[in-house]
C-alpha cells in the first residue's frame, strides 16, 4: 500500500491546481455470454494496485477534506457467488489508503464539489459512458459556482505527467521486472530444449507459455510470435500453426507479465539444432549490431544513439554478405538496409509492453537516458523469399532483443541469462525429452 501512496503523493504534485479523474479498466464482451480477460488500465492500477474493473480515482489536491477519492463497486452476495468477490466500499479506504471511498453508482452526484474551485480538469476523453458523466459533474460545478467561486475552464490531458512518472522505474518496479525477466527467460530456454524439426510452432507455444504460468506469471505480456522459416520475416506473425521444417530457423517473441510488468525478448535458432552457412552469416551481423547497440546505452545519451549504432553494423553486414551494394554511409543515408532492416531497434518497457514515455521532447529532440528507463534493444535482419538477393539467403528472418536497464553508469542486460550465442544455442537446442502430439521424442534431460 505503501508504494501506491507514495506515487499517488507524487501524481497529486504534478496535479497541483486541478483534479484528475482516472478511470479504471472495463469489461469487454467476447462474444456471446463471454468476455476478453480483464487487465486493469495500466495508469489506474500504476496509482491503486486495484485491479477490480469499473472504479475511478480521483486526485484532488487543493481539497481541504479529501485529496484520494475512490468510485469503486459495492458487494454483492449473489453476484460474486457467479463472478468473485468484491472488495467493497467499506474496505477500500484501509485497503487501499485512498481518504475515501464512494459507490461507483453515486460518481455522477459525489464528483461536481471536487470540481469547484480549481482550474484545470485533468481527463482523458474517449469512454463514452464516462465522458457524459465527467460533462455533466462539471456543468453541475459550473452550476454550483455560479455566483461564489468557479469551476475549471480546461480540460487537459493527465497522460504526459503521469507517464513522465512511470518513465522512471522504482526500485519496486525493478524488482517486478526482474522477476519477469527471470520467468520469461525460464519459457525460452525450455522451447529451445523442445525444439526439433516436426513439430508445430504452436507446440513451442504451449512449452513457453505453461512455463510463464508454471512459474507464476499471471498472464503472456503479449500474444507469442513462435515463427518458423519464412513466417520469421513476417514481424508480427501470429498464426503459429505451420510445422517446422528440416534446416529452418525459429524465431520465438514472447514473454510474460507478472504484477503488471512485462518483459520483451526475442531469440532465434536452427530448428535442428545447427546453424547453416548464410543463416551463421545473418545471425552473426544481428548479433554484433544488438552489441554495438548495448554499448551505447548510458545516462546522457540520446535515446536514438543505438539505433543509428546498430543500423550502421547492420548496414556494414548486409554489404560485406553482398545484400547490399555501394558505401555504409550511403546505404545509410539512402535508407536502402531497410529492404532488411525496416523497424527502430528498441522501444520503453515497463508496465506495457510498448510503455509510456516520450522518444522525443517538446523541441523535437530525442530524449536523453536517464538510470531507472527500462528500453528494449532488438535488432534484426529480414530477407524475403522474393528478395532480389542471392537465393540462399531467401526467407532467412533473425532477431534478437534484450530488456536494458538504464543504471548511474551505464546499463544492465535484466535478460542476460537467455542463450544467444551460436555456441550456447547449438549446444541447448532439442536436449529435452517431452511428449508432443502424443508421443514422447528426442533424447537428453530437461
Amino acid at each position: 500500500m505503501k508504494t501506491y501512496e507514495a506515487r499517488r503523493e507524487q501524481a497529486l504534485a504534478a496535479f497541483h491546481g486541478g483534479v484528475a479523474i482516472i478511470p479504471s479498466a472495463t469489461t469487454i464482451p467476447r462474444n456471446n455470454d463471454t468476455e476478453y480477460e480483464f487487465r486493469q488500465n495500466s495508469d489506474f492500477y500504476y496509482l491503486t494496485g486495484f485491479d477490480e474493473p469499473d472504479a475511478v480515482l480521483v486526485l484532488a489536491p487543493e481539497h481541504d477534506e479529501h485529496r484520494t477519492i475512490l468510485f469503486l463497486r459495492e458487494r454483492d452476495r449473489a453476484t460474486e457467488i457467479w463472478n468473485g468477490r468484491r472488495l467493497g466500499v467499506d474496505a477500500a479506504v484501509e485497503t487501499i489508503g485512498v481518504d475515501i471511498a464512494y459507490p461507483i453508482g453515486s460518481l455522477a452526484q459525489e464528483l461536481p464539489r471536487y470540481l469547484c474551485n480549481v482550474e484545470t480538469l485533468y481527463y482523458t476523453l474517449g469512454n463514452s459512458e464516462n465522458d457524459a458523466c465527467v460533462r455533466a459533474a462539471l456543468g453541475d460545478a459550473r452550476a454550483m459556482t455560479r455566483r461564489a467561486g468557479f469551476a475549471p475552464d480546461t480540460i487537459a490531458d493527465p497522460s504526459p505527467a503521469l507517464h513522465a512518472l512511470r518513465q522512471i522505474k522504482s526500485a519496486h518496479e525493478i524488482a517486478q521486472m526482474r522477476r519477469s525477466a527471470e520467468i520469461t527467460a525460464q519459457g525460452h530456454i525450455a522451447a529451445m530444449r523442445a525444439t526439433r524439426p516436426g513439430l508445430h510452432e504452436y507446440e513451442i507455444e504451449a512449452v513457453l507459455e505453461y512455463e510463464f504460468h508454471r512459474a507464476g506469471a499471471q498472464r503472456t505480456a503479449y500474444e507469442s510470435i513462435v515463427a518458423g522459416g519464412d513466417n520469421a520475416t513476417i514481424l508480427h506473425y501470429r498464426e503459429n500453426r505451420d510445422r517446422l521444417a528440416e534446416g529452418t530457423l525459429l524465431l520465438v517473441d514472447a514473454a510474460c507479465e507478472y504484477n503488471y510488468y512485462a518483459a520483451d525478448v526475442t531469440r532465434t535458432w536452427p530448428v535442428n539444432g545447427r546453424f547453416s552457412a548464410e543463416q551463421r552469416a545473418i545471425y552473426d551481423v544481428v548479433l554484433a549490431a544488438q552489441q554495438a547497440a548495448i554499448e551505447t546505452l548510458r545516462p546522457g545519451q540520446p535515446q536514438k544513439a543505438f539505433h543509428y549504432a546498430a543500423v550502421r553494423v547492420i548496414t556494414e553486414g548486409l554489404i560485406e554478405l553482398g545484400l547490399l551494394r555501394g558505401s555504409v554511409d550511403e546505404a545509410i543515408e539512402r535508407e536502402t538496409y531497410r529492404e532488411y532492416y525496416m523497424h527502430g531497434t528498441g522501444h520503453w518497457l515497463g508496465m506495457d509492453v510498448h510503455d509510456v514515455g516520450r522518444y522525443r521532447d517538446l523541441s523535437d529532440t530525442p530524449v536523453t537516458l536517464e538510470p531507472g528507463m527500462v528500453t528494449t534493444v532488438e535488432p534484426g535482419v529480414y530477407v524475403q523469399r522474393d528478395a532480389a538477393c542471392d537465393e540462399r539467403f531467401r526467407g532467412i528472418g533473425v532477431r534478437i532483443e534484450d530488456d536494458l536497464l538504464i543504471t548511474e553508469s551505464g546499463s544492465e542486460n535484466l535478460t542476460a541469462m537467455i542463450p544467444k550465442s551460436i555456441d550456447e544455442l547449438e549446444a541447448i537446442i532439442g536436449t529435452c525429452e517431452l511428449e508432443f502430439s502424443g508421443q514422447r521424442v528426442s533424447s537428453g534431460a530437461i
